[in-house]
């Protein structure tokens, strides 16, 4: 009975953390294209700066419940390493999909936006596909690190390469399939075209394979 209500406990922190990060991912990107219509990059930096520090926070409250993947490319990565079994593994990444769905609606609803919309976001090209491997692989080779060296900092350490990344990639760091799939819903500043999410999906998970391979050496 009580490993039932450790793994409820864990699948609903998974679901609810995925389901804020969206909120908090795409209600800044809102609230940034409202305020600075005519400036994209004031937009970013409002959006870089939201989503990291709603990842800190999440993930500095939830990590002991859960692990604190809320992204199915972390969780791919763990069950690489065994660190999850492939079954929870599963599990862990149907309600990060849907806690993102639910984020995304969420956001749109509160800004009185319809709930219901596609993505007409073009986000294509060797670039940014590119840019998806490195945003990935350096986000699993950051937690995987930081669980070996400083467990502690791991909050503030996605945090900072998650808003770092923002900027140095092409694609925005998205490095995330679960984002990723949620942001295609959204016909905002955060979206994304649905025809373009399985490429981005396929490198975020290539990306992270390839983190696990490093740190696995690295670190040994």
């Amino acid at each position: 009975m009580q490993d039932d209500v450790t793994n409820t406990r864990a699948l609903t922190a998974e679901g609810l953390g995925t389901a804020l990060l969206l909120v908090g991912l795409v209600g800044s990107g809102i609230m940034a294209e409202t305020l600075s219509p005519d400036n994209t990059g004031v937009a970013l930096l409002a959006n870089a700066i939201a989503t990291g520090a709603v990842l800190y926070v999440l993930i500095t409250l939830l990590g002991p419940v859960s692990g604190a993947h809320f992204n199915p490319a972390v969780t791919f990565a763990f069950a690489l390493t065994r660190a999850i079994a492939p079954g929870r593994a599963l599990a862990f990444v149907a309600v990060q999909i849907a806690g993102g769905i639910l984020g995304v609606w969420l956001a749109h609803a509160m800004f009185d936006l319809p709930i219901l919309q596609i993505s007409a976001t073009e986000r294509t090209g060797p670039g940014q596909l590119t840019a998806e491997i490195v945003a990935a692989s350096g986000l699993v080779f950051t937690i995987l690190g930081g669980l070996r060296h400083a467990p502690a900092q791991v909050p503030a350490l996605v945090a900072a390469y998650i808003t770092g990344a923002y900027w140095f990639t092409a694609s925005t760091s998205f490095a995330n399939p679960a984002v990723t799939i949620a942001r295609s819903l959204t016909d905002t500043f955060a979206g994304i075209l649905p025809a373009h999410v399985a490429p981005f999906i396929v490198m975020q998970l290539i990306g992270a394979a390839l983190a696990v391979a490093l740190a696995r050496w690295l670190f040994r």
